[in-house]
């Protein structure tokens, strides 16, 4: 199958998990037989431009930008797979195309201007809700600027947004996920969850300490949990910590800062479980799969997608973020049981070789 790819890759000043996930999707298809055109843009090599900045809120606010046209003509792809056109591509050439398309949606930025559906602490849904952008301007929802949220602003289509109009097939992280877009006016019949994949790792022993590991920001909800957090359970943290947010100190919880990744995994089977305390709307993240690779369950909350997914594998307990001390003690006492099974999920779902077989399928159903 002859496929292209396209996707606009993000700066290396923050790490990207999905600049990651699409170098490792390329690298599968690959080694399948597949032969993969990787039409891309570079953030990193666009800001040597001074003009830059100015360049990228054209493209996002009018969708005139770099276009991929002319090679996916001189390519002549099966089917044709957009990953991100964010900041770097313009949208004007989907209305041309015409051949097969698959869009994966990795976040909500056709429904909100920060890609998050998250403001202030919480969830929110002012401007998909209200059919207006106003509100993400007011707030400064992109980078805390209105000046730098106005062009996000004047892109967010909704559910006409030109990718989602354009795709023959849209892909999420997960049912929770496809429900708020349907839920927001996408076409249910477009949208179907595709997993993502990590690298297989030995089974842990687990352990009587609980794990967090990712990045430390508000949205992730490592502030709010510790804040909450009962005594008697030890609690490790893995992640950088910003100075200037800094976490609240507990004696039952150890910073270890940034980790490798071969020591995180090894922490990860050392675990009773991974604590995934998210508060904006996130499905299974990296982490989580990780986590059930070594067999390791996870202890999330019920009012985001990752809760949900978590209670219909049965790879951990979801429950309400006033009920932490409570889920504590019926995870210590029921995750144990849950080793064999989590590992049992992993690989059906989450390697690289499920992974494979279901994107074949929807490129299939794009093509079809």
């Amino acid at each position: 199958m002859r496929i292209a790819v396209v996707h606009s890759y993000y700066s290396s000043r923050v790490p990207s998990g999905e600049n990651n996930l699409v170098d490792a999707h390329i690298q599968v298809l690959r080694a399948a037989g597949h032969e993969v055109r990787v039409i891309a843009q570079s953030t990193d090599r666009r800001l040597r431009r001074r003009s830059y900045p100015v360049e990228a809120a054209m493209t996002a606010a009018t969708g005139v930008g770099p276009s991929p046209l002319d090679e996916l003509h001189e390519f002549r792809p099966d089917v044709v797979h957009v990953h991100n056109l964010f900041p770097n591509f313009g949208r004007r050439w989907l209305s041309t195309w015409t051949g097969p398309l698959v869009a994966s949606l990795y976040n909500y930025r056709p429904l909100c201007p920060a890609a998050t559906l998250f403001r202030d602490g919480s969830v929110c849904t002012d401007c998909p809700s209200s059919g207006s952008t106003r509100h993400a301007v007011r707030h400064q929802c992109f980078h805390g600027s209105s000046i730098a949220t106005v062009p996000l602003a004047l892109s967010t289509r909704f559910a006409d947004d030109p990718v989602i109009q354009r795709a023959d097939v849209l892909t999420t992280l997960s049912s929770g996920m496809s429900e708020i877009y349907a839920g927001f006016g996408v076409p249910a019949d477009k949208l179907t969850v595709l997993d993502s994949f990590v690298a297989e790792s030995s089974a842990g022993p687990g352990g009587d300490m609980w794990l967090y590991a990712g990045r430390i920001t508000r949205d992730k909800g490592l502030h709010a949990l510790i804040d909450g957090w009962p005594a008697g359970h030890r609690l490790v943290v893995a992640g950088a910590e910003d100075e200037a947010d800094p976490l609240p100190r507990h004696p039952d919880v150890e910073l270890l800062g940034r980790v490798p990744h071969d020591e995180l995994v090894n922490l990860m089977g050392q675990s009773r479980g991974l604590v995934f305390p998210s508060i904006w709307l996130e499905g299974l993240a990296l982490v989580c799969l990780e986590a059930f690779s070594v067999g390791t369950p996870v202890l999330t909350f019920d009012d985001i997608p990752a809760g949900r997914s978590v209670t219909e594998l049965g790879v951990g307990l979801a429950g309400g973020r006033g009920e932490l001390p409570s889920l504590l003690e019926r995870a210590a006492e029921s995750f144990p049981a849950l080793r064999e099974h989590c590992r049992s999920v992993y690989a059906d779902r989450f390697t690289a070789a499920a992974w494979l077989r279901d994107v074949e399928s929807i490129y299939a159903r794009a093509m079809n």
